[in-house]
Formats: structure tokens, C-alpha cells, sequence
């Protein structure tokens, strides 16, 4: 299983407009097959700042699964008109194993 990890900056006064939508379009990344999970979180620091964290069971599931779906649309759709750049988007293998 891996993490894809994407910083979200939302357009200042905006940010309860996107929490909204994210709680519209969670359920549409969460239906994808290859899904595990996901959640969004808002930076103490920085309200504008988001962070997704989305279960995949592999990289290939979400860029050659959803990001090439009807509901990659969607989630665009809900989602991508609040940000004020483009969302870095990486993926992270699984946990170091312990001693």
C-alpha cells in the first residue's frame, strides 16, 4: 500500500467553501477501486493550507485508475477551482519497518 500526499493551497476566504466541497468529493476518491481511505486536514499554521492523504493500493490504482476516470472529473470539478496553484502531488512507499 502506498500514500499519495498532495499539499492543497485554497484562495484566501474560500476555505469554508472548500471544506464543503471535500466533504462532497471525499466519497468520490473513496469509491475508487484501489482505495483504502482518505482524509484532508487543515494546517494549524497556515489555514489556507490542506493536506490529502489518500490509501492506494498501489501508484498505478490512482494515476492509471482514478486519475483517468469519470470521477477524477468530478473530484476536479468539486475540487480544483479553489486552489491558488497546483497541488504537488507525491506518493510514499510503506512504513520503515521497526527494530
Amino acid at each position: 500500500m502506498i500514500i499519495e500526499h498532495a499539499w492543497l493551497l485554497v484562495e484566501a476566504g474560500r476555505e469554508e467553501d472548500f471544506m464543503a466541497a471535500m466533504r462532497e468529493a471525499l466519497p468520490i476518491i473513496e469509491s475508487a477501486p484501489g482505495c483504502h481511505g482518505a482524509e484532508v486536514r487543515r494546517q494549524v499554521e497556515n489555514p489556507q493550507r490542506f493536506i490529502l492523504l489518500v490509501q492506494w493500493e498501489s501508484v498505478a490504482a490512482h494515476m492509471e485508475g482514478f486519475r483517468t476516470s469519470p470521477a477524477f472529473e468530478q473530484w476536479r470539478a468539486l475540487t480544483h477551482h479553489f486552489y491558488v496553484e497546483t497541488p504537488t502531488v507525491t506518493h510514499f512507499d510503506a512504513p520503515i519497518a521497526r527494530a
